[in-house]
């Protein structure tokens, strides 16, 4: 399992503060005007997917930076345009962007280290493999796609090879090159050798899979 680490929760701004800032984009955008009334508090609630305190937080938010007027009767109304650029920019949170950013680049660098872990394992499982058939309980195979089977065109995934056969994909030789761990969504091709593992039962059920009975 890979640990991520998050960014640090003090630089990530709370939910009705990304809301208030999302109403003032609204009312700098033209969705709103002066004058104008927002919907109530649990419309609002409803459209953000929130509860009605987490609005009222927010409407505060925008009523004390004069955006926004609260009053009895009239309820939420659009109070300055110009306002919501002030209040963006104090509420702005760089920090929090560039620790976002900052732990994608890191989950990425892990992502390529793992990548690459897994596919020089399937290439010394394929040299083990090779090597050592005798010691080896699961066998590697290798079976040529051509032009007359039904499989032609579709994915791995949705032939179910897996679990028709047991077996697992290990590698794909394509135009000369081996395709280490491929995708679910590959497509079987004509000329493709798939490299698999199996046990003796799945030998016969890819045989099955491949030539039906």
């Amino acid at each position: 399992m890979i640990k991520s680490k998050m960014p640090n929760d003090s630089n990530l701004k709370p939910i009705y503060k990304k809301i208030a800032i999302d109403i003032s984009n609204r009312i700098l955008s033209g969705d709103y005007s002066i004058g104008d009334k927002l919907y109530g508090r649990s419309s609002l609630a409803s459209e953000y997917n929130v509860s009605p305190e987490t609005i009222r937080r927010a409407i505060t938010l925008l009523s004390d930076m004069d955006i926004v007027k609260v009053t009895k009767g009239s309820g939420i109304v659009i109070n300055s345009v110009d306002n919501c650029l002030s209040f963006i920019d104090k509420f702005k949170d760089i920090d929090s962007i560039s620790s976002i950013k900052k732990n994608i680049i890191e989950l990425l660098e892990k992502k390529k280290t793992i990548d690459k872990s897994i596919d020089d394992s399937i290439d010394e499982l394929v040299d083990y493999s090779s090597r050592f058939r005798n010691s080896n309980p699961f066998t590697p195979f290798e079976f040529e796609i051509h032009p007359e089977m039904c499989i032609i065109g579709k994915t791995i995934s949705e032939t179910k090879f897996w679990e028709k056969t047991g077996a697992t994909v290990i590698g794909i030789k394509r135009n000369g090159k081996l395709i280490l761990s491929p995708n679910p969504l590959t497509t079987y091709k004509v000329k493709d050798i798939f490299v698999v593992i199996c046990d003796e039962n799945s030998y016969y059920k890819i045989k099955t899979f491949l030539y039906g009975k």
